[in-house]
């Protein structure tokens, strides 16, 4: 969650698809099954990735950020798909495979979905090797997924200020304005003082795991505002960094006030800051 640059690989790069223990959720790469099912996180990943592309360059370049989002989240267009005319939306991105071979390939699988449907391959093959939650959904991503990323994907090409949109929605030109206003991506690594390391071990009266906390406070320290005392928390991240859902659904409201203070959470985002 510190280093950017890794993270922009974690969502670019081959995913090994393994599972040592049915706790290991490896073969998940950097995602969750709720990051999959009810798109959490995704903002933060598609910003990620818009800024690896958009920095390559002296100058910002937004129209290769655009690009490269069409080619990652490329899925072949749905067999019984009415045939696009010229100024409808397409979800199928393969002509983008010779800039980006790494997002897309000459099938107009982008990485996500060919991810996905790795996901599901592996644990259909793998049933022992993976938990029980995993294969009831598993049976979701095979029977219901396509047609949701379909939908999301033709949203995500929605113009940035669309009238008939009756409430907001995430869109690539909305993510490329973030990009462009965070600036190329930045390996935040912060050490903490062995003083902060001390109290954070005397004030945890919890069972939530000190690298946990300590983490907390790092990210706290390399994104504080100059204007605020609250950072932005992106729990569906920190969930998919962990690789499962306890940071969100169990570590987070055990740490004590006396350490970190929480606002309200929701939708995979909250803020907080620091108090040690």
């Amino acid at each position: 969650m510190l280093n950017e640059i890794e993270e922009f690989k974690a969502y670019t790069t081959p995913v090994i698809y393994t599972a040592e223990s049915k706790r290991d959720t490896s073969y998940l790469g950097r995602f969750t099954f709720d990051a999959f099912m009810e798109f959490r996180g995704l903002s933060r990943v598609l910003t990620i990735i818009a800024r690896g592309y958009m920095f390559e360059t002296e100058m910002p370049d937004t129209e290769r950020a655009r690009r490269a989002l069409c080619a990652w989240c490329s899925m072949p267009e749905m067999k019984k798909a009415t045939p696009k005319e010229a100024w409808q939306f397409t979800t199928d991105f393969r002509y983008l495979h010779g800039e980006f071979p790494e997002l897309v390939d000459n099938n107009g699988n982008g990485w996500y979905f060919h991810h996905i449907k790795n996901v599901y391959k592996f644990i259909k093959c793998y049933p022992d090797k993976v938990s029980k939650v995993a294969v009831n959904k598993a049976d979701l991503l095979g029977s219901k997924y396509d047609r949701e990323w379909h939908k999301k994907l033709l949203q995500f090409q929605y113009p940035i200020f669309t009238p008939q949109t009756e409430s907001w929605v995430m869109t690539f030109d909305s993510i490329v304005a973030d990009a462009l206003v965070l600036g190329p991506l930045k390996d935040k690594t912060v050490n903490l003082s062995e003083e902060t390391l001390k109290r954070i071990n005397e004030f945890n009266t919890s069972d939530v795991p000190e690298e946990i906390i300590v983490l907390l406070v790092q990210y706290y320290l390399a994104n504080k505002p100059d204007d605020s005392d609250w950072v932005v928390l992106p729990t569906a991240n920190f969930d998919m960094y962990f690789g499962n859902t306890n940071f969100s659904k169990k570590w987070l409201k055990q740490i004590p006030d006396s350490i970190i203070i929480r606002d309200t959470f929701s939708f995979g985002v909250g803020r907080y800051k620091v108090v040690i």
